[in-house]
């Protein structure tokens, strides 16, 4: 394996997702964590699933950009949108789902197609998620 480019680093104390608090090791990211009201919870703070969905989202846009512009592709307008599923097991554990969404401009179906696929596949969450959780994909030509 080679050599990393980057290491992200963040510390959850307290109680975890009930309440704890997630900090990166610089501080610019220092949140207080909930469990939404739809699992029981307080809600009213961020969760683990909404910080994945957003650095998916994030991350996945940039693919999307980078495979635009390998291909020469001008894309005028592009949205993301990560949604990702907290779902029960049979042992009683729990595992995710996500769906992304892509929303583009300046191309056609086909082409709006091949850039998902091309992102999904440069994607560093998409390839560590792939084969472990169900991903589906879609592109919106507005």
């Amino acid at each position: 394996m080679s050599q990393p480019l980057y290491t992200g680093i963040a510390t959850s104390t307290g109680d975890g997702r009930a309440g704890g608090n997630a900090r990166t090791d610089d501080g610019v990211l220092d949140v207080t964590l909930a469990i939404p009201k739809e699992m029981g919870g307080p809600g009213g703070a961020t969760n683990p699933e909404q910080l994945f969905a957003a650095g998916w989202a994030s991350c996945f846009h940039s693919a999307l950009k980078a495979v635009a512009a390998q291909r020469k592709t001008p894309v005028t307008d592009s949205a993301v949108i990560a949604e990702v599923q907290v779902l029960p097991t049979p042992e009683g554990g729990f595992t995710l789902s996500a769906a992304l969404h892509v929303e583009l401009s300046g191309v056609d179906q086909a082409t709006a197609d091949a850039l998902v696929d091309g992102a999904h596949a440069m994607c560093p969450y998409s390839n560590a998620t792939r084969g472990n959780i169900p991903v589906t994909l879609d592109a919106t030509v507005a």
